[in-house]
């Protein structure tokens, strides 16, 4: 399927804050990927390629699905290496944090690195920070959620949070990310158990897209709720880890309501629709793979 044109989108001014909507003129375009960044400055490494993707289709904004930088997310290499690539558009960010990012004690060098775009709720926080929010894109409300604090039972600080934020904004469409995907078939990570508590929750408010990385590979999955039983109403994951820094394998078990899979560098694009959604996975250059499709919010 050929790609989709789209003309550059002139924001008005605005200043981001966990609930300050973007202006625009038609449907915000979103892209989005983690495991991105690895440590070459070379414009032909893969994440450089993949960064070429976004500025090619200047969507209004890109999320950032975790492990931004490898491997243990010091500022020096987020200045090194992030920068001169991803960082292009790092105005557009809104980052989530992966293990990788933790890898410098309490994610200093991420959240340093992207400031209050990784803090809107503790302006000015570079350490110890709680690093989940959320914010409004259209009519869609979105939240980024952290998976590495150790906080994802619905009592925790978060998951209390998370579950006021969401009866606070019923908006007829929702969508969530985190760095470690609820379900994944691949070999090195699979599926996590642990964040059964954030899809309940969001499949209990009618969320519509989860969105994911870690395992380094793409795949879309059919509505379900936490226990990963099918649902027409349930909660549709995409896994994109597929940023750049290297790509992994599929178990020989596929997990259930996998519906297409791939391992090719590449982003997701959303295209979000007042009472809906367009999806399409645009590979680096050269690749063929590609997988779209539309549906509606509950």
């Amino acid at each position: 399927m050929p790609l989709p044109f789209f003309l550059a989108i002139t924001l008005m001014s605005w200043v981001f804050s966990p609930q300050v909507a973007l202006a625009q003129t038609t449907d915000p375009v979103i892209m989005a990927a983690g495991d991105i960044v690895g440590t070459s400055t070379s414009t032909t490494s893969n994440w450089f390629k993949t960064s070429d993707l976004i500025l090619s289709i200047n969507p209004n904004l890109v999320l950032t699905l975790g492990d931004n930088q490898y491997d243990t997310g010091a500022l020096s290499a987020f200045n090194t290496y992030y920068n001169p690539s991803w960082g292009r558009f790092k105005s557009i960010t809104r980052p989530s944090p992966g293990n990788h990012d933790y890898g410098t004690s309490g994610a200093t060098g991420y959240y340093t690195y992207f400031g209050d775009l990784a803090t809107p709720r503790q302006p000015g926080c570079t350490s110890g920070c709680l690093g989940y929010y959320s914010f409004d894109v259209g009519t869609w409300h979105i939240i980024a959620l952290n998976s590495e604090i150790s906080q994802n039972s619905l009592s925790s600080t978060q998951g209390q949070w998370l579950t006021q934020d969401l009866a606070n904004h019923p908006n007829t469409c929702t969508l969530a990310y985190w760095h470690k995907p609820r379900f994944s078939s691949g070999t090195t990570h699979g599926s996590n158990s642990s964040f059964s508590p954030f899809w309940q929750a969001l499949y209990s408010a009618n969320a519509d897209i989860v969105l994911g990385g870690h395992d380094h590979l793409y795949e879309r999955f059919a509505p379900q709720d936490q226990g990963g039983t099918f649902r027409s109403d349930g909660v549709r994951e995409f896994v994109v880890g597929t940023g750049g820094k290297n790509l992994r394998q599929f178990s020989a078990t596929i997990a259930a309501n996998s519906e297409a899979r791939n391992a090719v560098y590449g982003v997701l694009m959303l295209t979000l629709r007042a009472d809906g959604y367009d999806w399409q996975f645009v590979p680096e250059p050269g690749k063929t793979f590609t997988d779209s499709g539309s549906a509606s919010c509950h």
